[in-house]
């Protein structure tokens, strides 16, 4: 993985390799001898991601939050899943309409208390868990913290999950790669920015990702794959891979590496 400052906050802008890494040492980053990175993932943030979301920021040298892109409802921007005694239970942040045709950067939470709803949600689902209380010591005190804007609230608890599961990759954020291009060719022009020598995207991309813009920029394109987690010690009945990572935490504690991929050996 890179070393130094995290991007998060600095306008490093497109314009060529020798440009980003002439910006970056500007920035004061801490950057290894030749490549800049290597791997870099780019996807939209989420609330409360599942296990698999913080596999692929492993993965990578630089993860960029792709807020820049279109605010989809009924997704998982805004809301994700808990196991409870009655069945998976979604959670959900409360947002306002009128910001939801544009980015996810603009979309700002809504006036409707819910954090103390998530929360009795998440005490009631795993309380009697063995590391329940440890986890919700480092989650709480975000929930808690007053955020205008969706997008501010999904960084704090990534970045403080990657944090917890001492994943060291970089963070950037897309508004630091202005491009004001195809959707593909703005993710082949951050990777171009970040000298990435290969795009690490999730398995649905395959569906609309045109390959040939990363293949004509040098860049290989490599899809995660999501099979063949383990499982470990749940409550309420069968196992679900596709909760929150929150459930991990809880269940599996300092040990919840060895149960993704970024710990399997």
């Amino acid at each position: 993985m890179v070393g130094g400052r995290l991007w998060h906050g600095h306008n490093v802008l497109t314009g060529g390799s020798d440009l980003a890494r002439t910006r970056a040492v500007a920035l004061g980053y801490d950057l290894p001898k030749g490549e800049l990175v290597k791997t870099v993932s780019i996807i939209q943030s989420n609330y409360l991601p599942w296990k698999g979301y913080f596999d692929l920021i492993a993965a990578s040298d630089v993860f960029v939050i792709y807020d820049t892109a279109q605010y989809t409802r009924r997704d998982w921007r805004n809301r994700n899943r808990v196991k409870t005694r009655n069945g998976l239970r979604w959670l959900t942040v409360p947002v306002e309409g009128g910001g939801l045709r544009g980015p996810i950067k603009d979309v700002r939470i809504g006036r409707k208390a819910w954090q103390d709803n998530h929360l009795a949600v998440l005490r009631e689902a795993y309380a009697d868990c063995a590391f329940f209380s440890t986890a919700l010591s480092r989650i709480e005190p975000i929930l808690r913290r007053s955020y205008s804007h969706l997008s501010q609230l999904n960084e704090a608890l990534i970045r403080e999950i990657c944090s917890i599961l001492e994943i060291n990759t970089q963070i950037a954020q897309a508004q630091a790669f202005p491009c004001e291009l195809s959707p593909t060719m703005k993710l082949v022009e951050t990777c171009k920015s970040l000298e990435a020598t290969r795009y690490l995207s999730g398995p649905a991309a395959q569906a609309y990702l045109d390959v040939s813009l990363f293949e004509e920029a040098n860049i290989e394109v490599q899809w995660f794959d999501y099979s063949g987690y383990p499982t470990y010690e749940q409550p309420w009945g069968e196992f679900e891979h596709g909760v929150s990572i929150f459930d991990l935490l809880c269940c599996s504690g300092p040990e919840a590496r060895q149960f993704m991929k970024c710990g399997m050996k």
